[in-house]
């Protein structure tokens, strides 16, 4: 895959939004390692618990993986400050169905970072008894964070919401997975939750908030790729 991925020398791994310079981890978490910093979006605690009362069954775990795959990034790059952008919290009840346990280890992370809860439009109140700081939108530095993409937004723009994916084609085979998207303006994460489907980057809710030319990061099975927009299919 590595001979499609770039058109530059700079690592796959390095975005650079609003002279900001970022990290796309794996994981799909965003960071700002001059500031020991961390970004997810749309974790959807709960979502399958939300699906079990409508009939529709799950393994009830999700929670609890998506926790373990965000306590491993927190501890493996040393992260003082979280953003989390909003729909953290699958819908309004999703906080009370939180097992006993899995309760008590987020309040634990939260009392351990600075923790700042996005409200987005799963979760317009986040819960307060868990800790951390509840935030409508966020300004650090030249970024502002948000849960869902202003169209006139100023540059330094960092969202979640879409749940991007991008779709590109190596030796003949179509490969798609959940990516980073940024024209250099603005950047849209990928969910971080472990119940979370994907909207092509290609499609107009995304494309259309983004100069003709933007690029996406793919989270591939062992590292991350770059692909320009030109590069991508439906």
């Amino acid at each position: 895959m590595s001979d499609a991925v770039r058109r530059n020398d700079s690592p796959a791994d390095r975005l650079v939004v609003n002279g900001v310079e970022l990290t796309a981890d794996l994981s799909g978490a965003l960071l700002w390692p001059a500031r020991r910093l961390a970004v997810v979006a749309d974790l959807h605690f709960e979502k399958g618990s939300a699906f079990a009362e409508r009939g529709q069954l799950l393994p009830p775990y999700d929670t609890a993986a998506t926790l373990d795959k965000l306590e491993a990034v927190l501890m493996r790059h040393r992260v003082e400050k979280l953003i989390c952008l909003g729909d953290s919290f699958h819908d309004q009840r999703a906080a009370d169905r939180l097992p006993t346990s899995v309760a008590e280890r987020l309040r634990s992370l939260t009392a351990r970072h600075d923790w700042i809860w996005i409200a987005g439009n799963h979760d317009p109140a986040p819960p307060e008894d868990l800790g951390g700081q509840i935030a409508g939108d966020w300004t650090e530095g030249a970024l502002t964070f948000r849960h869902e993409a202003e169209p006139r937004a100023s540059a330094g723009e960092v969202s979640g919401h879409f749940h991007p994916k991008a779709a590109v084609r190596v030796r003949n085979r179509r490969l798609s997975a959940p990516c980073f998207v940024t024209d250099g303006r603005r950047l849209i994460l990928p969910a971080f939750g472990a119940y979370t489907g994907g909207l092509n980057v290609l499609d107009p809710a995304i494309a259309g908030l983004f100069a003709r030319r933007f690029q996406v990061t793919l989270l591939g099975r062992k590292q991350v790729f770059t692909f320009p927009s030109g590069a991508l299919t439906g």
